[in-house]
């Protein structure tokens, strides 16, 4: 298999639930998202290993293009036709940039503590910081980068502990395969989305962190900018979904049953 997917089989049919396709972050895995999954029985989850990660570590992409051709042969491969799409911070970014190109079957995206995209005069400075952390992850001896990247001010909520425990299930990773995803999907080659959030026709959700100042920010200013964006808050840092999986879950839930109650007006 080169996805993982937990859900009682009777929801896996034609007639079943729109399946909520799941994105995870840079250094995770589709297991990541387990623990909420486990929450859901009545919905059809399908996690996903992004490109350098998880059972795909051996996968590269060059390019948003070509992370989106990855997601669309994905969907396919499952014959997918209609179907929710929610992910997290780099999945989040994927999601955002994939439903950007209007898929025709994307009934509703979640975006969960994702950056939209910089202006033109930011980018270049951006991509020379992920190069900087790639040759790192390539050359360095991984769980020395990883000590490093948990440091960041976008994790600060995270106490020695957690620290640790998200260093340790992080080791299994390939740098190599990080670097590549890292270059291939920097901010700084992503496009500025806002403008198409503001004017996207699929109802689009953003979850938020309060004590993840940064991304809580950026979602406050979408959200106030275009009042169609639904903003949901959480008293939480970066990573909701691995600290909170109940709350998260029933999040995911209510907001599922909204998408399926909207499809049917």
């Amino acid at each position: 298999m080169i996805s993982r997917r937990w859900g009682p089989p009777s929801v896996a049919n034609k007639d079943a639930n729109v399946p909520l396709v799941l994105l995870h972050g840079l250094l995770g895995d589709s297991g990541d998202w387990q623990p909420v999954i486990d929450r859901l029985p009545a919905i059809r989850c399908i996690a996903l290993d992004l490109p350098g990660h998880g059972q795909h570590s051996d996968l590269n992409v060059s390019d948003f293009e070509q992370s989106h051709q990855w997601l669309v042969t994905e969907l396919a491969s499952r014959n997918i036709e209609r179907y929710l799409l929610a992910g997290y911070s780099l999945g989040g970014r994927l999601a955002l940039d994939h439903a950007s190109r209007e898929p025709a079957g994307l009934r509703g995206l979640l975006l969960e503590n994702c950056h939209p995209g910089l202006p033109d005069n930011e980018r270049a400075a951006r991509i020379q910081h992920d190069e900087q952390w790639a040759q790192r992850f390539e050359r360095e001896p991984l769980a020395d980068v990883l000590a490093d990247w948990y440091r960041q001010g976008v994790f600060a909520d995270l106490d020695d502990a957690a620290r640790a425990s998200q260093i340790a299930r992080r080791l299994g990773n390939d740098g190599q395969g990080i670097a590549t995803m890292l270059r291939a999907t920097s901010l700084g080659k992503q496009p500025d989305l806002a403008p198409w959030l503001m004017a996207s026709q699929v109802p689009v959700t953003y979850v938020s962190g309060k004590r993840d100042h940064k991304f809580h920010q950026l979602a406050c200013q979408l959200a106030n900018q275009d009042r169609r964006i639904n903003h949901l808050v959480l008293d939480g840092g970066h990573n909701l979904h691995a600290h909170q999986p109940d709350n998260f879950a029933r999040l995911l839930a209510e907001w599922v049953n909204q998408q399926e109650e909207t499809s049917h007006d």
